[in-house]
């Protein structure tokens, strides 16, 4: 298939096999992210990869801190509530999820589950975390760049089989992660992605999201 195709087929991975991602395979789709663009070329990003007994430990301080009411701590200023039409696409995609995973508006339970899934980072065999120095805040073009490189990455893994989630409530315990993965404290982190082999018979990953019309968020300027 061409790029468009190819990109228009990849969707987000909420649910994973049980089979081992191989170091060299992150290798390889490391290798292929690593070429997005970067301002003047300054690779200002960083990416820790953690699996095993070190993920476990990140997920169940994730959780434990969590179901304990500890506030949400990041490693920069990050807009929590989206109003108007974001905020409608971001209702618009959970409907389509709770309705695939049978999640009423009532199960309370099944809601806490679903949200507990993302502190555990989707039980994904693989996280990778991407962090920059603090030392380049304020941070807008670097975080742009980490931005180009988590594409790279998600696309890489989809062209290899394998399925990914850009994740941000897996680093909301920001000092849970810095602990268990050796994250010194002068580097931020921005994000995680959970990366793993799809689970075809996990039902929210029949889900794709929409992409609003062009016409929508593209204005021309100059053309005839």
């Amino acid at each position: 298939m061409n790029f468009a195709e190819f990109a228009a087929s990849r969707k987000s991975v909420r649910g994973f096999t049980n089979q081992p991602v191989s170091k060299s395979t992150v290798e390889a789709i490391i290798d292929a992210a690593k070429w997005a663009p970067s301002s003047y070329n300054t690779q200002t990003w960083k990416i820790h990869v953690v699996t095993g007994d070190v993920l476990d430990k990140i997920r169940e301080g994730n959780t434990e801190n969590t179901l304990a009411g500890k506030p949400h701590k990041r490693d920069f200023p990050y807009k929590e509530d989206y109003q108007g039409i974001h905020r409608q696409r971001q209702i618009d995609v959970a409907v389509q999820l709770f309705d695939v995973m049978g999640i009423t508006r009532e199960d309370k339970e099944k809601r806490m589950e679903w949200m507990m899934r993302g502190f555990r980072q989707f039980d994904a065999p693989v996280s990778l975390v991407l962090t920059y120095d603090k030392e380049l805040e304020p941070a807008g073009i670097t975080q742009f760049g980490l931005g180009s490189l988590a594409y790279g990455i998600v696309l890489a893994a989809w062209d290899l089989g394998l399925g990914c989630v850009i994740n941000g409530q897996g680093i909301m315990q920001s000092d849970v992660v810095h602990k268990h993965a050796n994250i010194p404290d002068d580097e931020a982190i921005m994000i995680c992605i959970a990366l793993g082999y799809p689970d075809p018979d996990f039902p929210a990953n029949a889900v794709r999201s929409t992409r609003a019309d062009n016409k929508d968020f593209v204005t021309y300027h100059g053309f005839e």
